[in-house]
């Protein structure tokens, strides 16, 4: 027999049925899961491996106008790039800046000398980055 107090409260509130629904809820949950997986690691792949990267070897104040670098670039692909480096005063003023173009042609691998003319005393280089045509951001 039934429990007549189980089918009173069923008649009161209503039975819900036990279906699939769980199931599919977390059929969704997995899939939107591995989804979100795929392309966080694709974003990462593609922020870590970047067509073109460079940084600042050293740098010399040799004059009160003149300050030069040498930097070294490394390319994934035979692509054009952009360097861009700054010269700072004691108050991180920009006092000079050059853009250095490697062209598609050159090795993968190089190092780069650099002669900035600065309006008055520098006192640091930095090397912004270098970028392609279609990069965003200096690496």
């Amino acid at each position: 027999m039934t429990d007549p107090a189980a089918t009173d409260l069923d008649a009161r509130y209503g039975r819900t049925p036990r279906g699939r629904r769980p199931l599919l809820l977390m059929a969704v949950i997995g899939v939107l899961a591995v989804a979100a997986l795929v392309w966080l690691v694709r974003v990462a792949f593609v922020q870590s491996t970047p067509p073109v990267s460079s940084r600042l070897l050293a740098f010399d104040i040799p004059s009160d106008t003149t300050a030069t670098a040498t930097i070294q670039v490394e390319r994934r692909k035979s692509v054009e790039a952009s360097c861009r480096l700054q010269a700072k005063a004691a108050d991180f003023s920009i006092v000079g800046e050059l853009t250095l173009t490697v062209p598609a042609d050159s090795p993968r691998e190089q190092t780069l000398p650099a002669k900035l003319t600065t309006q008055r005393a520098a006192t640091s280089v930095v090397l912004i980055g270098c970028t392609t045509a279609d990069m965003a951001r200096p690496h």
